[in-house]
């Protein structure tokens, strides 16, 4: 078997259509391994090479070569990640007899505290926010409901934006969130939320009813034009109000799902209950919130204690 697309492309088949992996890990996975494809033809010296007869050390050296293009240690461990699950459908589907990249060491990744806003800073938000609704425009009584919702559930950027008007229900107050590899979770929607949504329901009907056919009536957040919500608009929208707050603390539509796990574990919420609502498969992703937490608290404590 040569390095022709034909794996790769069966490779990429079955992420889409057996494991049901998202559109945005199928892009990735497909620029790091045609990256790796690249970068074997130039380490042999030929591109009459098999998958067969790659062996450790090569991939040692593709980590080497990312390495000296100055990629980030997040990006080096990720297209090591893709070249590992790679091998491993190759080994599955016996086109090799053994996984080279079973031994090869992923780079230590340096674990960063997310970005969040404290509670003063929220109540700043939602004041700025709720007195630009007050004026009634289409634009910002969505902005109100939006950032409402990211605070009220931790959705994902892309998550809020592919909810659907069937995926809300403002009576039971809960919303069908569709996460990374298509999995879906319900989540809670809290009474501040739910009161801008109503809000901005009718302002959407109104629209809707003005625009005729032209309207998207699937999506639940739309534009002004009827469609459903770029990823562009949202976070526009959402920075506008955050760089009022704060300019230089880099914060950013992430930095409400930060927020939501971070207040909630810091008023006692369970951590399992914390990773089902955020969607995460490993409680090992939702613990990096509760350090969040103990560097607030160690901060209070060198403020406040008179020995600190």
């Amino acid at each position: 078997m040569t390095a022709a697309g034909g794996p790769l492309d069966d490779f990429l088949d079955h992420l889409a259509k057996e494991r049901d992996v998202s559109p945005n890990t199928i892009t990735a996975y497909s620029r790091d391994l045609s990256a790796f494809v690249a970068f074997l033809s130039t380490y042999y010296g030929t591109s009459d090479w098999t998958w067969g007869g790659v062996d450790r050390l090569a991939i040692r050296g593709f980590m080497a070569h990312l390495t000296r293009a100055r990629l980030g240690k997040r990006s080096i461990a990720r297209a090591l990640s893709a070249v590992r699950s790679f091998y491993r459908f190759l080994h599955r589907t016996e086109a090799v007899e053994a996984n080279p990249a079973r031994g090869v060491g992923s780079p230590k990744v340096e674990k960063h505290l997310p970005g969040y806003l404290d509670r003063a800073q929220i109540g700043l938000l939602f004041q700025m926010a709720e007195t630009r609704a007050w004026e009634g425009r289409f634009s910002d009584v969505r902005n109100l409901a939006m950032l409402e919702l990211f605070y009220s559930t931790g959705l994902r950027l892309s998550e809020l934006r592919g909810i659907n008007r069937i995926d809300l229900d403002l009576v039971s107050q809960q919303v069908k969130v569709r996460g990374k590899g298509r999995k879906e979770r319900i989540v809670p929607v809290g009474d501040h939320a739910q009161l801008a949504l109503r809000n901005y329901e009718a302002k959407r009907d109104e629209l809707l009813r003005q625009l005729g056919a032209r309207g998207d009536r699937t999506a639940y957040f739309l534009s002004r034009t009827g469609k459903r919500i770029s990823v562009r608009a949202i976070q526009n929208a959402v920075t506008t109000f955050l760089d009022q707050l704060d300019e230089d603390a880099g914060l950013s539509v992430h930095s409400l799902r930060h927020t939501f796990a971070t207040h909630l574990l810091d008023a006692g919420a369970d951590l399992r209950a914390v990773q089902e609502l955020l969607g995460h498969a490993s409680v090992s992703t939702t613990q990096v919130y509760t350090h969040v937490s103990v560097e607030r608290l160690k901060e209070v404590y060198r403020k406040a204690h008179p020995r600190a």
